[in-house]
């Protein structure tokens, strides 16, 4: 029987990443996310509820939240829910919860407070290229390059 270990997250960055390095030299970006539900109970009072998930993701994608995410941005996270068990000092079995990402895309506008983004998100895909979604032309765009836009003379280091 197929199984499917897959989780979504839209939330806002609680922390700066933390960055740290696999003896391999790979990269490792660990942060939290926060999702906020709101609802009105029976009373019609509006009620709000919080949770906090631990997002870690390694490798390049890893590499690109160090450097470009910041406390209190949006950002979209995919990945799985991973638990790690271990024993501590006084012989207490604990157990941590995290997601361990492997697509990531900021959220928000270019300009504004909500950082980077842009319309591809950036999937690592396991390996250390970076796969950005395909864009596509707009509607009625000129097809074959008519008529360039000041966009596409726009020249950044943002790998996605």
């Amino acid at each position: 029987m197929a199984s499917v270990n897959r989780v979504t997250l839209i939330g806002n960055l609680g922390r700066d990443p933390e960055m740290r390095y696999l003896p391999s030299g790979e990269a490792v970006a660990s942060f939290s996310i926060a999702t906020t539900e709101q609802w009105k109970d029976k009373q019609g009072n509006k009620q709000e509820r919080t949770d906090w998930h631990r997002i870690e993701f390694i490798g390049r994608t890893a590499e690109v939240c160090g450097e470009y995410l910041k406390k209190g941005m949006p950002v979209y996270v995919e990945g799985r829910i991973q638990y790690d068990k271990w024993t501590d000092k006084e012989g207490q079995e604990k157990t941590l919860t995290k997601i361990r990402g492997d697509r990531m895309q900021m959220l928000g506008s270019k300009g504004g407070g909500g950082g980077g983004g842009g319309d591809a998100p950036y999937d690592d895909g396991g390996d250390s290229a970076p796969r950005p979604s395909a864009a596509r032309p707009p509607a009625g765009a000129p097809a074959g390059g008519a008529k360039k836009s000041k966009l596409d003379d726009f020249d950044d280091d943002i790998p996605f």
